[in-house]
């Protein structure tokens, strides 16, 4: 099948084009600059602009968010109205023209953020009712509910609620975990934090699954995408085990503060993440990487 990825340019489309690409599919880039990725097709797309040319496409990946760089919470920085148009209204307007270009299938690229207004440690699972607390969440919720007013036959929306994502690093984009172990290096204190993660590949793979999975299996739309739960504390144990850095380790942070979706939906589909072996890949890639 031939399927389009917005923002397939950066960290996340980047994995999520690759995991496209290996299972078979033709991958359409659409953005501002071709996917790095050999193969794949490029068509012009800006969330500010007109919908891209969406011809012969059977799928659609909504990746592409516009933000401040490094910040999705608070990306909207001074410009909230901004930010609204951009990604609610320029999103709305792509799902429209996939529906009226044919698309069959549309998988949106949603967030945790969804659910940031429930109290800590709140059991996040797929039938709860979005709650968000920052305008990046409110944004987010719209573009779901955009979608699902869309679908119908001929035309599934999917929204997929993913949490933090790592993995390997990606040529020419900054790692996200990069100046945590930096400073983790220089000797600075640390401040404890524990989250939620989900291995880019295996986002990859739960957007493979909801591309190709049977339409009878999408409804209702909505499906978590999230892991382990990832300390501070062991990621740099591991770094300094690796590599020898020997800065303060932080604190544990309270686990029990942390509300923690959960992907039945997914695991019921065959979704099988790789767990925490994912963080030793990665750890392990970043010091090949230098």
């Amino acid at each position: 099948m031939k399927v389009g990825v917005t923002g397939a340019s950066g960290t996340v489309g980047h994995w999520i084009a690759a995991g496209l690409l290996s299972a078979g599919h033709r991958v359409v880039a659409l953005g501002r600059r071709p996917s790095r990725h050999a193969g794949a097709e490029f068509r012009p797309f800006e969330l500010g602009g007109p919908a891209p040319e969406l011809a012969g496409i059977g799928a659609l990946v909504h990746a592409a968010f516009s933000h401040v760089p490094g910040r999705y919470r608070g990306g909207e920085g001074d410009d909230p109205a901004g930010f609204v148009r951009l990604n609610r209204h320029g999103t709305l307007r792509l799902f429209e023209a996939a529906r009226a270009a044919g698309v069959g299938r549309v998988v949106f690229l949603s967030s945790r953020a969804v659910h940031g207004g429930w109290p800590p440690g709140t059991a996040l699972h797929e039938g709860l009712r979005a709650r968000p607390d920052t305008l990046y969440g409110e944004v987010k919720v719209a573009a779901e509910r955009a979608l699902a007013a869309l679908s119908g036959p001929g035309f599934a929306g999917v929204s997929l609620r993913a949490t933090g994502a790592y993995g390997p690093p990606v040529p020419g984009l900054a790692h996200k975990w990069r100046p945590l172990l930096d400073a983790f290096a220089r000797g600075e204190a640390i401040a404890p934090r524990v989250g939620t993660e989900v291995h880019a590949g295996d986002l990859a793979d739960a957007v493979r699954l909801l591309v190709g999975a049977e339409a009878g299996a999408l409804a209702p739309g909505v499906f978590h995408c999230s892991d382990i739960l990832l300390d501070r504390r062991d990621l740099l144990a591991e770094w300094s085990a690796l590599t020898g850095a020997g800065g303060p380790l932080p604190e544990r942070a309270d686990a029990g503060q942390v509300s923690v979706m959960h992907s039945e939906r997914l695991r019921a589909l065959g979704w099988r993440p790789r767990g925490r072996a994912g963080v030793t890949e990665t750890l392990r890639a970043l010091t090949r990487a230098g």
